[in-house]
């Protein structure tokens, strides 16, 4: 990574773990292999900033719950984003991949190494026309990494600070 760790990825741990490699690399990792018109990418990291926008603007959703919607693709920072229909062909061997590095994620910030499933069936919801400006066009990589950064920092910040840890 470019913090200088190594993540085995057969048996992650979370002590291997930077939210700046996962900003890093999200920012990097196209969404729909790269099927998107313009000249940048439609990110991971921006595609997560998206989901919880939405999510946030539609529910209360507290601090972890945020948490664990901003690093639902974190697995991706290694090993990419890969199509649905794709991932199904591979098999078993990719999900128990995904699920442990999201477990070593997990710890590294707090958040139980498995959540509940969720699953959202029906109509998709109505996206705000401010957040469609906002987060529907694609950004480059460094306004992703950034946007990412803040977004997590607003997140677990001040949760160390009422637990009377200095950022």
């Amino acid at each position: 990574m470019l913090s200088g760790r190594r993540l085995d990825l057969l048996d992650p741990s979370a002590l291997d773990i930077e939210i700046e490699d996962i900003a890093h690399g999200l920012a990097r990792v196209a969404r729909w292999n790269g099927q998107t018109e313009g000249a940048h990418i439609f990110s991971v990291a921006q595609h997560t900033l998206l989901v919880e926008a939405i999510a946030r603007r539609r529910t209360s959703l507290d601090r972890r719950a945020r948490l664990a919607i901003l690093l639902h693709d974190a697995p991706e920072y290694v090993i990419g984003d890969m199509i649905t229909p794709f991932k199904a062909v591979i098999g078993d061997g990719y999900k128990a991949i995904e699920r442990r590095l999201l477990a070593a994620i997990h710890l590294r910030f707090g958040l139980p190494a498995a959540l509940p499933a969720k699953r959202f069936f029906g109509n998709p919801p109505q996206v705000p026309a401010s957040i469609e400006r906002e987060y529907l066009t694609p950004w480059n990589a460094r306004e992703a990494e950034t946007r990412y950064l803040k977004s997590f920092a607003k997140l677990v910040i001040p949760a160390e600070q009422s637990e009377g840890r200095n950022p």
